[in-house]
């Protein structure tokens, strides 16, 4: 795991964006194509920026997944991620290869995880911008989580830790709106990705952060597991970093 510090939000997006840029166009010119994973929340604002201000790149070349969905919230939701990936993201690379989205209000949710793991496994992702949960999550795998599944996509209840930062990160005015059920890609999964460019600023996550890069791998602690991954970039700002021995 390499890790880099900065003082401010945005110079972190900027060098996580330019990193993955630089995995994306390599897969393009390798492959002819190259498969992406995005994060949603509040700490990939100033990366999904850089990102897509990042002039020159073939995004009619680029094959896009997300991370996880409220199961039950239709997409014109403020709060859904597959609203914020179309606002923030996909219109702004027209044209764009093809973007798979998760139905979080499909009718049969174990289907739809089905149905995605069909697509992402003709995918193999080379790049994925991920984040850090204040409770260690990645993605909506909650700890404990399994680490061990073999599923691409799951169906999972999420804890109270998880389901208070979204209240606190301003996606929903009360507790009780927050959904209980997600569908997820696995940590398996995210760890199958070629490349990973995980993006973690705000004092609220230095300690998710500092047992992610020091504390042991458990399933306690999902993100930990990123220690095993041999090409992970984590891009910290101070605040962040700030328990860091």
């Amino acid at each position: 795991m390499k890790i880099e510090i900065f003082k401010s939000k945005p110079q972190l997006g900027k060098k996580a964006a330019a990193d993955g840029v630089r995995f994306i166009k390599k897969a393009i010119e390798e492959k002819g194509a190259a498969n992406i994973v995005l994060a949603t929340g509040t700490s990939q604002f100033d990366t999904l920026e850089a990102l897509v201000s990042t002039p020159d790149i073939a995004w009619s070349k680029v094959h896009v997944f997300h991370l996880d969905e409220y199961i039950g919230l239709p997409a014109s939701h403020p709060a859904s991620f597959r609203k914020y990936i179309a606002e923030r993201f996909e219109a702004h690379v027209k044209p764009l290869g093809s973007i798979t989205y998760i139905k979080g209000d499909a009718h049969d949710p174990l289907g739809e995880c089905k149905r995605l793991e069909k697509i992402i496994s003709a995918h193999p992702i080379d790049v994925a911008f991920i984040g850090i949960g204040e409770n260690g999550h990645l993605a909506f795998n909650d700890p404990p989580a399994d680490l061990g599944i073999k599923e691409a996509f799951l169906v999972v209840e999420l804890d109270d830790v998880c389901r208070k930062q979204q209240m606190g990160e301003g996606w929903y005015q009360t507790l009780g709106e927050v959904p209980h059920k997600a569908i997820t890609m696995s940590v398996p999964q995210i760890l199958k990705s070629a490349c990973i460019i995980c993006s973690v600023p705000e004092q609220r996550k230095a300690e998710a952060v500092q047992q992610a890069v020091q504390g042991k791998v458990s399933e306690e602690l999902p993100a930990s597991v990123l220690q095993q991954h041999k090409n992970c970039f984590l891009y910290l700002d101070e605040a962040s970093a700030s328990l860091l021995a």
